[in-house]
């Protein structure tokens, strides 16, 4: 009895329970809630398996239902497609704006946001080893470049658009402005990792400062780097589209979704939030094998 009543999906249930008490009876509303309640239940059966089959299906039945509901939704409701186009629409204006997609893409990402998160985040660690040798620095630069990281970007942008112009260049800038203290921080952290024991080891071996940094110390940095790396990841997208907002050329994610808000074109306006979800996901995702193979030994990884 126990085992069964554990099985029941307690949150659905109640849902239905609130709905029936309330006098809820649109057929609309039941329709969604019957594939709500079927998606959970096939979840819920697949997640109690530890096999690479559910670890799959899960995220992909989730996302689905997610979708689906989303669909019923708007076609049930009538909803305007000015307030939220379906999905179906969406995929039809991304089929149909494939060249344009694709020329946004490789002004926002590759030319904006990639070139910062590289120049951003490798001078971030630069920095960091500055500071793990200076106590100066260590008391000077992390305060000040915490009140740096806490500038809002809706200000910093158009400063760096009118210095910069509206070119790559001044969305690269935002991005090394955004990804630069949060991977520094995590460097700094990541460069501290190591036991002291370990330290006065390398140290009796008469090891250079060098010598420890590239067997020790960098090793043991790696998943706080990582970390750091994964995090930039969404900050580089958000800063590279927000800051072509305030100036760019007649390209880019940001300068679309202004221009198609304005037209009223929401479709297109969601095909471009789908791509840069689409290229933050593979990002972060990219970020995330490269840990898995580089820190293997690690007990996270295990």
């Amino acid at each position: 009895m126990n085992a069964a009543l554990r099985n029941i999906p307690i949150l659905p249930v109640a849902a239905v329970v609130v709905l029936v008490f309330a006098g809820f009876y649109d057929l609309r509303l039941w329709v969604l809630l019957a594939v709500w309640l079927g998606a959970w239940y096939i979840n819920t059966r697949l997640a109690r398996s530890d096999g690479p089959v559910a670890a799959l299906w899960v995220p992909v039945i989730f996302g689905l239902t997610l979708v689906g509901l989303w669909e019923l939704t708007v076609r049930l409701y009538e909803v305007s497609p000015v307030i939220l186009p379906a999905p179906s629409a969406i995929a039809v204006a991304f089929a149909q704006n494939t060249d344009i997609l694709w020329a946004d893409f490789v002004q926002t990402i590759l030319k904006g946001a990639l070139v910062g998160y590289v120049i951003g985040c490798g001078a971030a660690f630069l920095v960091a080893l500055a500071v793990d040798r200076s106590p100066f620095l260590q008391k000077g630069m992390l305060p000040v470049g915490s009140f740096l990281a806490a500038l809002p970007i809706v200000g910093t942008a158009p400063i760096f658009v009118m210095w910069l112009g509206f070119g790559p260049a001044s969305k690269a800038a935002v991005v090394v402005a955004m990804v630069f203290f949060p991977m520094l921080v995590n460097a700094v952290e990541g460069l501290k990792a190591s036991d002291k024991m370990q330290r006065d080891l390398m140290h009796t071996y008469a090891a250079s400062y060098w010598q420890s940094l590239v067997k020790l110390r960098l090793p043991t940095a790696l998943p706080f780097l990582f970390n750091g790396l994964k995090i930039c990841t969404t900050l580089a997208l958000i800063g590279a589209i927000v800051a072509e907002f305030f100036g760019s050329p007649t390209v880019g994610m940001g300068f679309r979704i202004k221009i198609e808000v304005g037209r009223l074109a929401m479709d297109v306006v969601w095909a471009e939030i789908t791509v840069a979800a689409l290229a933050g996901t593979g990002f972060y995702g990219l970020m995330t094998l490269l840990e898995r193979q580089l820190t293997f030994w690690h007990p996270s990884q295990r």
